[in-house]
């Protein structure tokens, strides 16, 4: 399976690295490809060690200012013209898609990829996983969001709400058939 995985480039405390280690560590042994946003840095980098070292592999698309911090060792690396084509590469070359804490890169990438399913552009499945509650006030939001109305479908056909990789990862190899 090929996951795509949204999440910051930002260096960051245990708190989040730890818990994305794990999930990279479920990517990469379950024998799965990770396709990011190619970065060598922060959350981007801990993710990526973590499915490289376990066995999986490294599908990066980058963008063209971003070049300089794509990682060198990655079993692919593309380059895309602008951040409008890098999302719609990740999604092309992914069979899911999992959140994971960002900053407003990853919060954009996260509203496209929801539209787009609301619209029936893409059935992949979406993960949000929720580490220590980052996206407890959005996830508030989003049912608001249902119940009042500004959903046409039900928020549990958009996007699965996961607390850990482990759930993260048993949600989509379910949703797609995959044991």
């Amino acid at each position: 399976m090929n996951i795509c995985v949204f999440l910051s480039a930002a260096d960051l405390d245990e708190r989040y690295t730890r818990p994305a280690r794990e999930f990279a560590e479920l990517i990469g042994k379950g024998g799965h490809t990770l396709v990011w946003g190619g970065s060598d840095t922060g959350l981007m980098k801990v993710v990526a060690d973590g499915v490289r070292e376990t066995g999986g592999r490294l599908v990066g698309v980058s963008v063209g200012f971003l070049r300089a911090l794509a990682r060198k060792d990655a079993d692919e690396m593309v380059i895309a013209k602008d951040l409008a084509e890098r999302k719609a590469l990740l999604l092309a070359r992914s069979d899911a898609v999992v959140v994971i804490a960002g900053g407003l890169g990853t919060l954009d990438e996260l509203t496209e990829i929801l539209e787009l399913r609301k619209h029936g552009l893409h059935d992949k499945p979406v993960v949000l996983l929720n580490t220590v509650g980052f996206y407890n006030g959005l996830t508030l939001q989003l049912r608001r969001m249902e119940e009042e109305g500004f959903l046409p479908m039900p928020l549990a056909e958009l996007v699965f709400l996961a607390d850990d990789g482990a759930d993260a990862l048993a949600h989509l190899e379910e949703s797609l058939g995959i044991s």
